[in-house]
């Protein structure tokens, strides 16, 4: 078996047109942008780009199939180079079932089949071209056609406060919502980590995906995962997630939890933090309340303690939240190191000080280790590395 890095949650804001996809993406997020950059600068191996099924976006992949920049391999994926696409698609439902907005990932193992869907789903939104669309049919139903094609179905960042499964405050249980049989994985969120998640006992059974969820260029592999496969394609994917013939995730890199926006419960006006129990804020007397995703976990709790082979969880910061690590600098690390894997996982600290000056270099090696010091996020507000 081989390891491979992960990450598959990434948004195209734009087409080769330049037509918007998803609307808070950032304009340089091409289809063709993310995957040199992934490739390239971030050192992954296998990205699920999840706005494949908006029809300029499946016109650019043909166009690189067509020029042989990309090719599809036998058991799914777009190969390119070193780096394998997973082409997949993420929706919103909401009808009298969900009781709220919950958003879904999907992934399909080839152009063709994720034509099928494009053309399926367009008889069920209103506008296929853009990203996140409201699907106007059940779970049940999405989740049915998409296995009837043969793809990947995992509830995406099922903890937010807003548009998951978990968050709304509503729904306590997946099987309100979906089928428990026909979910591959969850996806955690940037604001969960699996020692939280596993207080759900419902999710036991369910292999725990951490993808970045990227609006830009930069947030691509801010989370991701390391697995085991014999090669990186739709396939073996499949199979990892299912836990078969020895293929699995070896462990799941993503923010400490104090990093993410949603965290803490805190006042959505003045984001002084408050107790779960607060109904105004103390501060500036708001009676809008943004409940953070560590209370809410703490309301449907049901067990104390993860299951046994549960993978790993590493507290990771991304390159990013260095304080003091600027594009350039950054841009310069990775030149001279070839990647930001090679950087997060690999570079010995007295490489580092050749290139960075040391107190920069401490940093890298302490968020490496889990070592930082942090102030956490909540409301929308990312946390910080107090040092």
């Amino acid at each position: 078996m081989n390891r491979y890095y992960v990450d598959l949650h990434i948004h195209i804001g734009r087409t080769w047109t330049g037509k918007p996809v998803k609307i808070t993406g950032a304009k340089s997020l091409t289809f063709t942008n993310i995957i040199e950059h992934a490739r390239h600068e971030k050192g992954l191996n296998m990205v699920g780009i999840i706005d494949s099924h908006s029809p300029e976006v499946i016109l650019e992949m043909e166009s690189l199939i067509e020029s042989g920049e990309i090719i599809e391999h036998p058991d799914g994926g777009l190969i390119f180079g070193d780096l394998t696409v997973i082409p997949g698609s993420e929706l919103e439902i909401y009808d009298e079932q969900t009781n709220g907005p919950i958003h879904l990932l999907m992934y399909f193992p080839n152009l063709s089949v994720m034509r099928e869907f494009s053309a399926w789903l367009s008889g069920h939104l209103k506008n296929i071209q853009l990203s996140s669309q409201r699907v106007y049919v059940t779970g049940l139903v999405l989740q049915k056609k998409v296995k009837e094609l043969g793809g990947i179905f995992i509830p995406a960042h099922v903890f937010t406060p807003f548009k998951s499964l978990y968050g709304k405050g509503v729904n306590k249980s997946l099987t309100e919502v979906l089928d428990p049989d026909l979910i591959d994985g969850i996806e955690l969120g940037l604001s969960s980590d699996t020692y939280m998640a596993d207080q759900l006992e419902e999710l036991h059974q369910y292999t725990f995906v951490t993808n970045s969820d990227a609006h830009s260029l930069a947030k691509i592999a801010r989370e991701y995962q390391e697995i085991s496969m014999k090669e990186p394609t739709f396939l073996e994917l499949q199979k990892a997630l299912k836990g078969e013939e020895g293929r699995h995730i070896i462990a799941n890199y993503g923010l400490d939890p104090l990093l993410g926006k949603y965290h803490k419960t805190v006042c959505a006006k003045c984001f002084t933090p408050l107790n779960m129990e607060d109904q105004l804020c103390h501060l500036c007397g708001s009676n809008k309340i943004i409940k953070g995703v560590s209370d809410r976990i703490l309301e449907l709790k049901t067990a104390d303690s993860s299951p046994q082979g549960r993978p790993p969880y590493v507290h990771q910061v991304p390159l990013e939240f260095i304080p003091g690590l600027g594009p350039r600098l950054l841009e310069k690390l990775v030149n001279h190191f070839g990647s930001e894997m090679a950087i997060l996982h690999e570079v010995p600290y007295s490489a580092l000080t050749e290139v960075v000056p040391a107190k920069i270099a401490d940093l890298i090696m302490k968020a490496r280790e889990g070592k930082v010091n942090l102030a956490a996020g909540g409301g929308g507000k990312y946390g910080k590395i107090a040092d």
